[in-house]
């Protein structure tokens, strides 16, 4: 595998204006994605961003940041015009997509991603974890990943095949519930496909994006990992995050 690193970001939040650039620690939000990304060393890091300021934070940390259209639907279509544009000659056979809103995300996390794509059979590999706090079972906002370990290899991580992704507590009955972590790794040839896929009648109703690769018939493995990345997506949630890492100055 040759991997690409890419991180969207977008300034269009409606909870939490200006996210990317939100102060944690004395430097923006996006930079500790960039950084915790780089700090993977699984491959060359970009930011594939909408708005100049969010570019020039990264480049002024020493990193490589990629102009895209504003009006994507989704984070992957933002990343697949990045894509095209850094990696014309298609060098790049995996792309990872992590998501910008991570800020304390372990560099071990990103790599774990890759695991499934040792599979010759995965289109996209994603990660998962086991939920642990009970109302989490029950939430809509947390997506459970319905998995199947029947016949998966373990590698550095256990990984298991996603049947199906939703915000139902499922599957029915005793037993353990996982918890999606938004990361992707794509094969190059499943992300071009992907993003030329009309949304599918289950993502529309569930509103998840992977549901419409399963349902065209791709195959999604996600590896299990020990702790799910803070995502901010409020104003309480990014006070967390700065906690986190004035902990860990």
């Amino acid at each position: 595998m040759n991997p690409v690193i890419l991180i969207p970001a977008r300034m269009a939040s409606t909870r939490l204006p200006n996210k990317p650039l939100a102060d944690i620690g004395g430097e923006p939000m996006i930079v500790h994605v960039w950084r915790q990304a780089v700090a993977s060393t699984i491959g060359p890091v970009y930011v594939a961003c909408d708005d100049a300021r969010i570019a020039a934070a990264i480049e002024a940390a020493g990193g490589q940041a990629v102009m895209t259209l504003a009006d994507h639907p989704s984070g992957s279509d933002r990343i697949y015009e990045a894509l095209q544009k850094i990696d014309p000659q298609e060098k790049y056979d995996v792309v990872v997509n992590v998501q910008g809103d991570v800020p304390t995300i372990e560099p071990a996390i990103i790599r774990a991603a890759l695991e499934p794509l040792n599979n010759a059979d995965v289109d996209i590999a994603t990660l998962a974890c086991e939920i642990v706090e009970p109302h989490e079972r029950a939430d809509p906002s947390v997506v459970k990943p319905v998995l199947s370990f029947e016949g998966v290899a373990r590698g550095t991580w256990r990984v298991a095949r996603a049947l199906y992704f939703t915000r139902a507590m499922a599957p029915y009955g005793e037993g353990l519930l996982y918890h999606h972590i938004g990361i992707y790794a794509y094969r190059r040839l499943a992300l071009k496909r992907f993003i030329s896929l009309p949304p599918s009648p289950l993502e529309l109703r569930e509103k998840l994006e992977q549901l419409r690769a399963l349902e065209a018939g791709m195959r999604i493995d996600a590896a299990i990992v020990d702790t799910v990345p803070l995502g901010v997506d409020t104003q309480e949630q990014l006070e967390r995050a700065r906690q986190i890492v004035t902990r860990g100055a």
